[in-house]
């Protein structure tokens, strides 16, 4: 495969970069028509907001916070202006999260991922993502329909059922998980069932190892990754080039440092923030608590947006040490208070029966004067004692973790 879905996939990342920044305001006025967004942007103008480090002066809005947000105003929790009857569908995620489906074509921009993968207009797709209130099976579903597929609504389980389908639709391509997908292809295989009209697949929502992968690829079929949010869709895809993950179209996407809203160094891990430009359904600055890191250069398959390293772990480190919890915001706090100080990681553990934690610091020019202030400030941030440690930059390692609890468990 070497063609792309549009033209758009293949411009400068300049002309990307103009023409979202160019959008950006108008979808923050609509944004704002919503209370709950109107009241954390009140003090801000859109009309101000057409780069990256203006938009980086925004708020986050963090995922852990929907729930209560949502249970405070139902159902989307003052942050969609438009009543529940001006959209399609309508789900619930755990939490629970509420989300609108939006009426206009691919809302969840996922065709897109599914091209990059080889799905071809007038394929038959089995989809196995689940139907049942929340959004996974919907998102793959009008995916695969925006692009011109036909699409067996299977959900997952029933394998018996889903054997039938298969031999009569004859379906090339599969959505779900690849542990499922593993699961139809050991059952079948036990039943004398035929599936080897599958030859392609874009698998989401769980792991996706290296021996799962072969496992795959060793029964005929090319399998692609793709990472989504029930709020977002598909935010970033696998193609052909097998190199990272591309993100998608349409979309914002920024690494900042766990805890805060400022953006990571060049290829360092941080947290994935990200801003939709949909106008019926605005996310501004949305933090996942997922983890990953930015690749260099451009994709070998010709794609020109921002590639990731795909999901690289979770962002909400929150410990509990002696009792209290201690978070990654009150160590990035740490790091703006001495700001000669570079990359910050507290390691949490146990001497003898007491709980213990060392901030170890980056730093070019240590000395006991700083590391007393730093001792101070974490003890002041934290109301907690602990030991400092200056150590060369560089020394600690590029996974984006901030607090790392290296208690055995009891």
């Amino acid at each position: 495969m070497t063609d792309h879905y549009d033209v758009r996939e293949t411009r400068s990342p300049a002309e990307r970069e103009a023409e979202l920044f160019s959008r950006l305001p108008g979808v923050l006025r609509k944004a704002m028509v919503a209370p709950a967004h109107a009241e954390r942007l009140r003090d801000v103008d859109p009309a101000d907001i057409t780069s990256r480090t203006a938009l980086a002066r925004l708020p986050v809005l963090r995922k852990s916070d929907l729930p209560a947000l949502h249970k405070a105003a139902p159902p989307f929790g003052g942050l969609v202006s438009g009543l529940p009857s001006s959209f399609g569908r309508l789900f619930t995620s755990p939490g629970p999260i509420f989300e609108p489906e939006p009426l206009h074509a691919d809302p969840w921009r996922g065709a897109r991922a599914l091209f990059a993968a080889g799905f071809r207009r007038g394929d038959v797709v089995l989809n196995t993502f689940s139907y049942h209130l929340t959004p996974g099976g919907f998102i793959f579903d009008a995916s695969a329909r925006a692009l011109g597929c036909a699409v067996i609504p299977a959900g997952p389980g029933n394998t018996d059922a889903q054997f039938e389908v298969i031999e009569a639709y004859r379906p090339v391509g599969y959505s779900g998980t690849p542990d499922f997908l593993k699961i139809l292809l050991d059952t079948a295989d036990a039943a004398g069932r035929a599936l080897s009209s599958i030859r392609r697949a874009l698998v989401s929502g769980a792991a996706f190892p290296k021996s799962l992968q072969d496992a795959i690829k060793s029964r005929g079929i090319d399998a692609y990754q793709a990472f989504g949010t029930a709020d977002l869709g598909l935010i970033a895809f696998e193609t052909e080039a097998r190199e990272g993950m591309v993100v998608n179209e349409d979309l914002i996407f920024e690494i900042v440092r766990p805890g805060t809203g400022d953006p990571v160094a060049e290829g360092d891990v941080g947290e994935i923030v990200v801003t939709s430009l949909d106008p019926d359904h605005p996310w501004i600055r949305l933090a996942l608590g997922d983890l990953t890191a930015a690749m260099p250069g451009g994709s070998p398959c010709g794609r020109t947006n921002l590639r990731i390293k795909g999901w690289m772990g979770r962002a909400d480190q929150t410990t509990k040490v002696k009792g209290m919890f201690v978070r990654p915001e009150q160590i990035a706090e740490i790091g703006k208070r001495h700001p000669q100080l570079g990359r910050l990681r507290l390691v949490v553990t146990r001497e003898g029966e007491t709980d213990a934690m060392t901030l170890w610091a980056e730093c070019a020019a240590p000395g006991e004067a700083l590391r007393s202030e730093t001792a101070a400030t974490l003890r002041a941030t934290t109301k907690l004692q602990g030991a400092v440690e200056l150590v060369a930059p560089g020394s600690l390692p590029n996974d984006g973790k901030v607090i790392s609890d290296e208690r055995k468990p009891s």
